[in-house]
């Protein structure tokens, strides 16, 4: 088993990720005996703190978000190992005694200068924080190793993604960048393999002859927060679509691997990346719709409208809800359209997947009991977790109706939210050296390229960007791209299943 002792050094240690995730995940895999036995971590920021206040506020963190209630005793024990260094993230002095403060910290530990490198700071901090780590020795990776991990978004565009991780690329080696995306740390992420190759219910079935329709929604029902800066320079389009839902979508669409190392599954992945069919200016308008939310109400109460939000421009053309059909451009999938959509002050919160299953010919009932519900797979992956399958059966009774009938499986129901965070299985992967659920960089080249090709075709018209009501399922135009293909949206809750028809 690969050697684990390590030191976690937190860039950004003050800030609401690692408050809200870091320090909570690794208070839960110290709970869960995950840890190495040789391991510390220092977190780095720009406040005055010293040790034991920093321990203090991140006991409060981990109480207030740990999934599991914090036990005393064990936080005691872990407390011991969390430390704090103030420090600029320009400033050489601090990394000296930064350095310093690790080789000491090594002795104590025995963690023979491994390192985890986690920059949980704004994106501008990253090849400034990389190329100190590079100035003061810090990243030799020479009888030891150290992995830097680096938080979504990477770039802004594929010039300024090629541009940063070439300024990575003279640090770390390849093997040694982690590009973290939480989607895929999530527990039926990883579930969705498994679903299709270890059950030959559904691999012969995954195709082109048997798949109508592919949807991939993550909708939201709350706005920016205090992310208005943010969100002004990156949108839906570039937050969401180019990381986590082109994910979910190569996992659903890419080919079984040879083996389940790591490269042969992202190998596979940047296969369908690559196989997505380009949207220009003279296919944008039939295949994208964007939209930005206006006031209304969500959960009963009243919401302003974005333009409204703070550090939000009041004449702000940037898009909180896209939905596009897809094409993968293989033999497996041609002619199959894969919807995504995602959007912020929608009527719901979830994620999920839902595969929509050709009808059967309708010689046997359509004539007498009318057009029969499609059979359904949803792959269900937040806040719920699970599988659930829709199919036709006949009602009781002596009259021969049919209905549809579901077989649900909720894995978080009984222990509702107690599956390990995604942060968790991600931070255990990055200890372990396992990169399988972290995004390579031909995987973030091809994605940029595709979303790029988006961007391009939208330039120089805001005339598209439609105002929805927040509360609703986002522009009317959402339900027409589906409609004129002869789909709808499912809505899929866990009471049942029912189109999206009213916004």
């Amino acid at each position: 088993m690969a050697d684990m002792s390590c030191i976690m050094v937190i860039f950004g240690g003050t800030g609401d990720l690692t408050r809200r995730k870091l320090l909570p995940a690794i208070y839960n895999l110290y709970t869960d005996g995950l840890l190495p036995e040789n391991f510390a971590v220092v977190a780095v920021g720009r406040r005055d703190y010293s040790h034991e206040v920093y321990r203090n506020l991140a006991r409060e963190a981990v109480a207030n978000f740990s999934r599991k209630s914090i036990d005393d005793e064990k936080w005691s024990v872990l407390a011991q190992r969390i430390y704090y260094k103030k420090s600029e993230f320009h400033d050489d002095q601090g990394y000296r005694s930064l350095k310093a403060f690790l080789d000491r910290l090594d002795t104590n530990y025995h963690t023979g200068g491994n390192r985890v490198y986690y920059l949980a700071v704004a994106p501008e901090y990253f090849e400034v924080i990389a190329g100190q780590l590079y100035a003061h020795d810090m990243a030799k990776n020479d009888k030891c190793w150290q992995r830097v991990v680096i938080e979504k978004p990477f770039g802004r565009d594929l010039k300024s993604a090629h541009y940063l991780n070439h300024k990575l690329s003279q640090v770390f080696d390849e093997s040694h960048i982690y590009r973290i995306d939480h989607y895929l740390g999530k527990e039926m992420l990883q579930n969705i393999m498994v679903i299709r190759f270890a059950n030959g219910l559904f691999e012969p079935i995954w195709n082109n002859r048997y798949i109508d329709n592919v949807q991939i929604s993550i909708d939201e029902t709350v706005g920016v927060e205090n992310r208005g800066d943010y969100y002004e320079r990156a949108g839906a389009l570039r937050d969401m679509v180019q990381s986590h839902m082109l994910q979910l979508l190569s996992l659903i669409a890419m080919e079984p691997p040879v083996d389940l190392t790591t490269d042969s599954i992202r190998d596979e992945k940047v296969k369908v990346l690559k196989s997505l069919r380009s949207i220009t200016r003279e296919t944008v308008m039939d295949s994208v719709v964007r939209g930005q939310y206006g006031k209304g109400f969500v959960d009963g109460k009243p919401v302003v409208a974005y333009r409204q939000e703070e550090r939000v421009s009041p004449d702000s053309n940037t898009e909180t809800f896209v939905a596009l059909k897809v094409h993968v451009d293989n033999f497996r999938w041609a002619g199959v359209p894969f919807y995504l959509r995602t959007g912020k002050r929608l009527a719901d919160r979830s994620a999920k997947i839902v595969i929509q299953f050709k009808q059967l010919p309708g010689i046997l009932y359509f004539k007498e009991y009318g057009p029969l519900e499609p059979n359904l797979l949803v792959i269900w992956i937040q806040p719920r977790e699970g599988v659930y399958l829709q199919f036709n059966a006949k009602k009781p009774g002596q009259k021969y109706s049919i209905i549809p009938v579901h077989m649900d499986f909720c894995q978080n129901c009984a222990l509702y939210n107690n599956s390990p965070e995604a942060y968790e299985r991600l931070l255990y992967d990055v200890m372990r050296g396992d990169s399988t659920l972290f995004t390579r960089w031909d995987e973030i080249e091809s994605s940029w390229r595709f979303v790029d090709s988006i961007v391009e075709a939208w330039h120089g018209r805001n005339d598209d960007v439609l105002i929805y009501p927040s509360g609703t399922w986002g522009p009317e135009a959402a339900n027409e791209l589906l409609k004129k293909d002869g789909f709808k949206w499912w809505n899929v809750t866990p009471q049942g299943v029912g189109g999206h028809t009213d916004l």
